[in-house]
């Protein structure tokens, strides 16, 4: 379990650096939901 989360956690820091160098808060927005969908269908 302890794997899972650092490997989440990395990712989502990962994910905040990325977004760091997104200007357009538009496209943020978007990206972040379009993760969100495809990573709790995934999860299913």
């Amino acid at each position: 379990m302890r794997r899972l989360i650092g490997y989440t956690m990395f990712w989502i820091a990962v994910g905040m650096v990325l977004e760091l160098f997104l200007a357009n808060i538009l496209v943020s927005i978007l990206l972040i939901l379009f993760f969100l969908l495809l990573g709790y269908n995934l999860f299913l």
